[in-house]
This record gives structure tokens, sequence and C-alpha cells, in this order.
């Protein structure tokens, strides 16, 4: 009886909540092709109704995850909310603005080369450049306006002082904002991966097509941990501030 509660509150907790606790679990999830960043917010139990997936191998691997040594550097949600902002700044916003516009150029390139036995990199490249534009305004308002935001709440709380009150209310008419723009980035790059078919390499390409669906790849893979830490440690963290 006990196995079976356990397994039940598993089953009703959230995907973001499961990778939040513990980082450990984003591997399971990303085995079974489950969103833990921008479908986070859904029950295990959907997600794998979703999925037409059973929730028992997957509770399986999550307990068998869970008794690996864990990696204590990703140990993100103990981390102090300015310690974590400054981070996401370091790596993931550094990433974006270093990798964007080549991997852009490059998909513009073999849309030319190869748009015409291929016509999926056509769009695949017009949809990257709108993400690549997109998420630029979407880094500068975290930059400039909800992070120093945060910063200043969690300094006035170390002080003992409260909060200014237009802080917290920018805060929250931020934070709706940027939400739903991780909606649409996270909309937008598992269509390109739709459309890529999980970025298979035709046989019939250059080096430069082979290139591109490995730096698409990779982008996808950290704005998948860029997400995450936001839509589920640092946002809630925040809205609680």
């Amino acid at each position: 009886m006990e196995d079976t509660s356990q397994a039940a509150d598993a089953a009703g907790k959230t995907i973001g909540e499961f990778v939040a606790e513990d980082y450990r679990m984003a591997r399971v999830f990303e085995k079974y092709g489950i969103d833990f960043c921008c479908g986070g917010s859904v029950t295990l139990a959907t997600a794998c109704r979703e999925k037409g997936l059973d929730p028992a191998p997957l509770l399986q691997e999550i307990a068998a995850a869970k008794v690996e040594p864990p990696d204590r550097s990703r140990n993100y949600a103990s981390w102090d909310l300015p310690f974590l902002a400054d981070y996401i700044v370091n790596t993931h916003h550094g990433y974006i603005r270093d990798e964007a516009g080549g991997i852009a150029a490059y998909a513009r390139k073999i849309a030319e080369v190869h748009g015409a036995r291929h016509p999926e990199v056509i769009e695949i490249a017009d949809i990257f450049f709108r993400i690549a534009e997109d998420l630029m305004a979407h880094l500068r308002e975290e930059e400039e306006v909800l992070f120093p935001a945060v910063k200043r709440i969690e300094e006035a709380k170390k002080e003992g002082r409260e909060p200014a009150p237009e802080d917290r209310a920018l805060i929250k008419q931020t934070l709706d904002r940027l939400s739903q723009d991780h909606v649409e980035v996270g909309d937008a790059i598992h269509k390109i991966r739709h459309l890529a078919q999980d970025y298979a390499i035709p046989d019939d390409v250059c080096n430069t097509f082979t290139l591109t669906y490995k730096k698409l790849k990779e982008f996808e893979d950290d704005l998948h941990t860029h997400v995450h830490l936001e839509n589920n440690i640092l946002f809630p963290k925040v809205r609680i501030s």
C-alpha cells in the first residue's frame, strides 16, 4: 500500500519539480523525450499519458538515478538568487550571444545550397532567425530589468529592509512576459527538431549541413537547461521572495 501511495504522489509531481529537486532526473526525462523546461509544469502522469508511456519504468529509473553520486556543482536549487542569476547570464546568455549568429548564418547557407532537395531547411533557417532575434530582446530584459530587481530585493532582505514595492511590481509584470517568451521559443525549437527529424543527417549533404544540425542540437540542449533554471528554479523563488 505504501509503495502504491508513493508512486501516486510521484506521478502527481510536475516534471519541473523533479528536475529542480535533483538535476540527475533530467537525464531520465531526456531519454523518453519528455520536456522538463518549457513543458515542466505538467505532471509526470500527464507527460506519460501524452507520450503513451507507462509511468512505472520511469519511476524505477528515477529511483535508480537518485542513488548515483550527485554532482554538487549542479545543485542549482541550493544557490542563492543573485548567484544563480549571474550564472545564467555568464553561462547561458553568453552561449546564445556567442553562438546564435553563427548558427543562423550556417542555417541560411544550407538553405541556399540544399533547400531544393531538402525544403525543410528553408523553414528551419527562418524559424531559427526569429528565435535568435527574439532571444536578444529577452536576454536584455532579464539583464537590465528582472535580474537587477531580484538583486535589489535580495539585498534589502539581507539588510533587514522591506524591499521596494516598485521592485516587486516590476518583477511580477516582467515574469509573466518572460514566461510567455519561454513558451514561444520552446515551441519554435521543438518545431525545428520535428522538421529536422531529430537532427538526422541525410546521405546527400555537405559537411556544413552536418555541422549546422550538430550546432542546432547543442543550442536546443543548452536552451533546455537555461529555461529549466529559470522556469523551475529562479522564477518560482522570485515569485515568493
